[in-house]
């Protein structure tokens, strides 16, 4: 599994084609939870957890999953985790939901990059 991770707009889709060129993507904008269990990679997973949320669908053993049945997957997510604390109670638990898989998705990965400016910095691996 390979993670990568970044603010908004800074570059990651990019800079993970140019790692896996091979890839075949989907987008957790839209996808299924199928999808991301035998795809080659997933951007925008930040928004599969939010969809999930807003859809009462339980999200607490995602991680566990994908790392058994799609272990060489390449996921794709803003770090949503800086900045103010949002007000909105549904904000909150969105954004320390997608934080915390995605600490738990960086436990079994076997690379974990952050990507500024387009720069991808190898964290793990």
């Amino acid at each position: 599994m390979i993670l990568v991770v970044g603010g908004a707009y800074q570059g990651k889709l990019v800079f993970a084609k140019e790692l896996c060129p091979k890839t075949e993507w989907i987008d957790g904008r839209e996808c299924k939870e199928e999808e991301i269990l035998s795809c080659g990679g997933i951007h925008h997973f930040h928004a599969y957890v939010e969809r999930q949320l807003k859809a009462g669908q339980p999200v607490k053993q995602l991680a566990g999953n994908i790392a058994d049945e799609n272990p060489e997957i390449v996921i794709v997510s803003d770090e949503i985790g800086y900045g103010i604390v949002p007000v909105d109670a549904f904000d909150r638990e969105y954004r320390e939901t997608a934080g915390r898989l995605c600490t738990e998705l960086a436990v079994y990965a076997d690379k974990v990059y952050r990507v500024v400016c387009g720069i991808g910095v190898l964290l793990k691996g």
